[in-house]
């Protein structure tokens, strides 16, 4: 029965893998390229965009052993081509000509590490990857304009690597702020999974915003403004609260050792890289939490509700009614939010 379903979902032209209905008419070819595409993050992400019927062609990366995940994820009788890529000097083949990068490269979080502890490893990887994007990502659109790939930047820490991916762009001449987007949703996933469970509503059903950034404090799940409305106690509320921003924290103690948030943070990625895709194919009404250049606060960066479109970020949406502890929290979380922008930027520009 599950092996049937599960078939039925890669098949079914109108199904709704990852609870999303895809259009089942002609699609446009789409390139969607995965860095880092052998790790705990990445194989679980290619086995989910191999499901997506909007992607025509996957290009899987890594260091070492792509060859293998790209094999496997090949049989699958979906839609899209796959080619796999191992080490630097096949960097540029898997880049050219991708309309959507997500980068879940990086080492991930052990028990007692914060995601800060991850910086001088992860920031490296990133800064690197991202010159090559600038390299080999830039492809002449339609309108003959050259237009870099959209950017889904996973690998943590979020809150620093999103903006070292500016300054890379920037210094190549390539930065686009409406095509590089820092992936929060599964803040997103967390808050409308906790949500549901306390307020006892389906959570299909669920909508919350999370706003601010990726780690600890600096995320702010907004349930002032969650739907179904549900009648919670303060209590209640900072202890949904708290636990949305300790969600990665939960897990690596849970898994002792062994590896952090894999394949919750799989499907929070390919969730979002396919609001991306179907942005870029002219969907209406594509909105998603993510972590970009901003201007609705005094941050340079900030997570809140983004309207995707045919480039990218087609418009920020402000943060709407904050409840009095929401605003504490927003207000406890951006020095620590400026700081980690400030500490990607100087890594960046030494």
């Amino acid at each position: 029965m599950m092996l049937r379903s599960i078939k039925s979902l890669a098949t079914s032209p109108s199904s709704h893998i990852l609870r999303r209905g895809y259009a089942s008419e002609a699609v446009p070819d789409r390139k969607v390229a995965v860095l880092g595409a052998a790790g705990g993050i990445g194989q679980p992400l290619a086995l989910l965009m191999k499901l997506n019927p909007l992607v025509s062609s996957l290009a899987l990366y890594d260091i070492a052993n792509t060859p293998g995940v790209a094999a496997d994820v090949s049989h699958i009788n979906t839609r899209s081509v796959v080619s796999g890529y191992s080490g630097e000097a096949e960097l540029g083949k898997a880049l050219e000509g991708a309309d959507v990068v997500i980068i879940p490269a990086g080492v991930p979080r052990k028990p007692g590490m914060t995601r800060d502890d991850l910086f001088n490893i992860n920031a490296g990887i990133v800064k690197g990857l991202c010159q090559a994007i600038a390299k080999y990502c830039p492809h002449v659109s339609i309108e003959i304009l050259l237009k870099q790939a959209l950017v889904n930047m996973i690998s943590n820490p979020v809150n620093s690597t999103v903006p070292i991916a500016a300054e890379v762009f920037k210094k190549a001449g390539t930065y686009d702020p409406k095509r590089l987007f820092g992936v929060t949703t599964l803040d997103v996933v967390r808050a409308k999974t906790f949500y549901a469970g306390k307020a006892k509503v389906p959570v299909a059903e669920v909508n919350v915003p999370v706003v601010g950034g990726h780690a600890g404090i600096t995320i702010l799940p907004l349930f002032s403004q969650a739907t179904p409305k549900a009648n919670l106690s303060d209590a209640e509320i900072t202890a949904l609260t708290k636990r949305t921003q300790d969600g990665g924290t939960e897990v690596v103690e849970a898994k002792a050792g062994k590896g952090s948030a894999t394949l919750s943070m799989a499907y929070a990625g390919a969730i979002f890289a396919d609001a991306c895709l179907k942005g870029l194919n002219g969907a209406p009404d594509v909105v998603e939490c993510s972590y970009v250049q901003s201007t609705i606060t005094e941050l340079p960066f900030f997570a809140s509700k983004v309207r995707l479109g045919k480039n990218g970020v087609e418009e920020v949406l402000g943060l709407g009614p904050l409840s009095d502890y929401e605003k504490e929290g927003l207000e406890k979380l951006k020095p620590e939010l400026q700081s980690s922008i400030e500490k990607g930027i100087k890594f960046a520009n030494q």
